[in-house]
């Protein structure tokens, strides 16, 4: 590691990470081939309609239990503290790249804990319902309502979460760094300090003690 650059990710945080983002594609375009029928043609990637069928709650599940990963190592993190209210009556100054004089945040800004909270809230939904219209297993113990409304429920905590992920692979790209922080798990001391002045001065705290 070069002496200007603070470690950001370890290398568990990263693998989990990624696991979860190939099983959202996954997951994402096997559920969509389900979805409509416009869109079954998706289903030719996962080997036909009854693969599709049979992968996508394994798919699903996987995702969730890999996502609880990344719930227990960052969940402290995102608990919101005294800055996030001012940060977010500061919001129009972080879109325009003007942080000067918007106040210091730790490890994730309010944006990032609000993502995080609605990406496991969707997940949740997206877990139980699934499991409700999981007709190879459970769906014959629910009545046809319960079916109905889960199926519902499916489908709108699915949207939530893609938009929720289209938001935050545009923030990574958008904020410099971001993006590579989660590739290498490092970021520069300058980008600490620019974005998440509160967690720098926590790590080079520690590293003097």
């Amino acid at each position: 590691m070069k002496k200007d650059e603070i470690q950001r990710y370890n290398a568990n945080e990263r693998s989990n990470h990624w696991a979860v983002a190939i099983l959202f594609i996954l997951a994402g375009l096997s559920g969509l081939a389900l979805f409509h029928p416009a869109l079954f043609w998706l289903s030719n990637l996962f080997g036909g309609g009854p693969w599709t069928r049979i992968l996508h709650p394994f798919l699903g599940v996987a995702m969730f239990v890999l996502f609880l990963g990344l719930v227990i190592r960052f969940w402290s993190a995102n608990y919101f503290s005294g800055n996030d209210g001012l940060w977010l009556k500061n919001i129009g100054k972080v879109l325009r790249n003007q942080e000067d004089g918007v106040p210091p945040i730790g490890k994730y800004n309010p944006g990032q804990k609000l993502l995080f909270w609605a990406l496991l809230a969707s997940m949740l939904v997206l877990l139980v319902s699934g499991v409700v219209i999981w007709r190879a297993y459970f769906s014959h113990l629910f009545g046809i309502d319960a079916i109905r409304l889960a199926a519902l429920a499916h489908a709108f905590a699915a949207f939530v979460l893609v938009v929720a992920i289209i938001v935050h692979v545009y923030a990574a790209i958008w904020i410099k760094g971001s993006f590579g922080a989660m590739l290498s798990g490092k970021v520069s001391q300058r980008w600490a300090r620019k974005h998440h002045a509160l967690w720098y001065r926590e790590v080079t705290d520690r590293k003097q003690d």
